[in-house]
């Protein structure tokens, strides 16, 4: 890829140089977890087994995005063929709706607490890729995260930030003996950590070692499921050991468009990366005569919006679907939608197709193995509620269902809901580009497209992708748009209709990583997010 990004352009961005190795790579959001990936690899691991110890360190060193209680994907280019993973879990057997109202929730499930709790399919993850891709025993691979778990490290600056905004949500909203263990596991003399503070938690050693030693047994069979167990019980919890039990991560066939000659792949819902696709396929038949021109801001905001309003109301378990993910991608389908971008900005509305809290991270090895690979809780932390002496700091998904009987994501126990988290995939003429990625909730696919356009209609390295300022649709016609967002661009929006709302705060703008192969070489080119701690590991 070629670098046309003047840097004096956008004068917040990071400054960073794109990176480059040829032995392998890891790039994420926190440089100790990076680090630990690269590890693995000079141990003998290859890019599955980096990529896993990255996903295990982060829930250590970056608990406010994720933790052992989450759920993840990933997309694993190995050997010259790319495979999806869903590893989110289902809804508790005992989460019906009709629980849930008589709970006193009549219009949508609470955002924390233990009634949103679904089944953490992150530990699943890491064992079934472990089980068919890895190289190392995985006792070998989470070593890293352990360690840091048992004996501490230094506190990031934004982690910090982010940590100390959680406390002030659950010292509002985390009244209930519930919430107890957070407190103790995450604030225990009353505070968070500042930067630079050293910060442990032999609880959380002591479950990544039993998940190691039993390749994950332990939390879906084990003891540590009789902990979940204990713990929902006590409390009035919907989940339990036998839902655990029954949990499986699933191998799914990916998803793509073809966008100007790249191939851009997702997983398949329940995942949201249907949308960015979907944006994509709108977007491929407008012709565009540079990045930071109006229209192709306009274009690129009004297609997003028609997508993701299709996503929000299609989007749930793939089965449970009344729209065929074939039918939302079809070209038919995208002209329709394509027709209905004007001048103006518009109000959108689902179309009608014929029926049928987050760390990402990217590894690559010097074989040509590269997974893209996504994990989180929800809102941060999650549910408030931790594992009392674990670390297990559960995840809130189920706060995405609907309780709406004629809505695709309507409750129903055992099932999947709407997930914002997505792994993304690059590949040309059938070969592998690289792994890439945008973490941040409903952001993902918006942080997607802009992406995948800085690289494919303009030229822009890893680095500078992630640098470029961003746009953010949330609902109607409003968007907001970073602080370093051109002003001229964005009054000219505001005259079209839009909405335009400027942000003082980048960390809702999402986090991204990207790594790009070239495979006449095999060298490696690595961006990593300005707006976080991040850093590109390499040899």
């Amino acid at each position: 890829m070629t670098n046309t990004y003047d840097s004096l352009y956008y004068p917040y961005a990071s400054q960073r140089n794109v990176v480059y190795g040829n032995r392998g790579m890891v790039a994420t959001s926190q440089p100790l977890a990076a680090q630990a990936g690269l590890q693995i690899l000079k141990e003998g691991g290859n890019a599955i087994d980096a990529a896993i110890a990255t996903a295990a360190c982060l829930t250590v060193v970056e608990p406010t995005s994720n933790g052992i209680g989450s759920d993840a994907f990933a997309l694993v280019w190995v050997k010259g063929e790319l495979h999806g993973l869903n590893a989110s879990g289902q809804a508790p057997m005992a989460l019906t709706p009709e629980a849930v109202k008589e709970a006193g929730y009549e219009k949508e499930l609470p955002k924390y607490g233990l009634t949103p709790v679904t089944v953490p399919g992150t530990p699943g993850g890491w064992a079934e890729l472990s089980k068919r891709f890895g190289k190392l025993p995985l006792t070998q691979v989470l070593a890293p995260a352990i360690d840091y778990a048992e004996n501490g490290f230094p506190v990031s600056p934004t982690l910090a930030k982010y940590w100390k905004s959680g406390f002030e949500t659950f010292s509002k909203v985390g009244k209930g003996d519930e919430f107890a263990a957070w407190f103790e596991t995450f604030a225990p003399n009353g505070e968070t950590p500042k930067a630079g503070d050293i910060w442990k938690s032999q609880g959380h050693a002591d479950t990544l070692r039993l998940i190691a030693e039993t390749n994950a047994e332990a939390f879906y069979k084990g003891e540590l499921a009789d902990q979940i167990d204990e713990l929902s019980r006590k409390y009035g919890g919907y989940i339990r050991k036998s839902d655990l039990e029954a949990y499986t991560p699933e191998w799914v066939q990916p998803i793509s468009v073809n966008y100007r000659g790249y191939d851009v792949w997702e997983i398949p819902p329940n995942g949201q990366g249907l949308i960015a696709l979907h944006a994509l396929n709108i977007l491929k038949g407008f012709e565009f005569q540079g990045k930071e021109e109006v229209e192709t801001y306009h274009k690129q905001i009004e297609a997003m919006k028609l997508a993701f309003t299709d996503g929000l109301k299609y989007i749930t378990e793939g089965k449970s679907m009344s729209v065929s993910v074939d039918k939302i991608l079809s070209e038919e389908y995208a002209a329709t939608r394509r027709a209905l971008i004007g001048e103006e900005a518009l109000t959108p509305e689902p179309g009608e197709p014929q029926k049928g809290g987050t760390v990402y991270l990217a590894a690559a090895d010097g074989d040509g193995n590269m997974v893209s690979f996504i994990q989180s809780n929800y809102m941060g932390f999650g549910s408030g509620v931790v594992v009392p002496n674990t670390g297990i700091a559960l995840q809130n998904r189920g706060n995405n269902f609907s309780l709406d009987p004629n809505h695709d994501n309507y409750l129903v126990p055992g099932k999947k809901t709407y997930h914002t988290i997505i792994p993304g995939f690059l590949t040309k003429d059938g070969e592998a580009v690289g792994p890439f990625g945008v973490m941040g909730g409903f952001m993902q696919p918006q942080g997607h497209v802009q992406v995948v356009m800085s690289t494919v209609d303009f030229h822009l390295n890893p680095q500078a992708s992630l640098d470029a300022p961003r746009w953010m649709w949330t609902n109607d016609k409003t968007v907001w748009v970073e602080s370093n967002f051109p002003d001229h661009i964005a009054q000219a929006l505001q005259r079209k209709g839009h909405n335009i709302k400027r942000s003082v705060d980048e960390g809702g703008f999402g986090r991204g990583q990207i790594i790009w192969r070239n495979n006449k070489t095999g060298v490696l080119s690595g961006g990593t997010e300005p707006r976080t701690d991040g850093e590109v590991a390499t040899w």
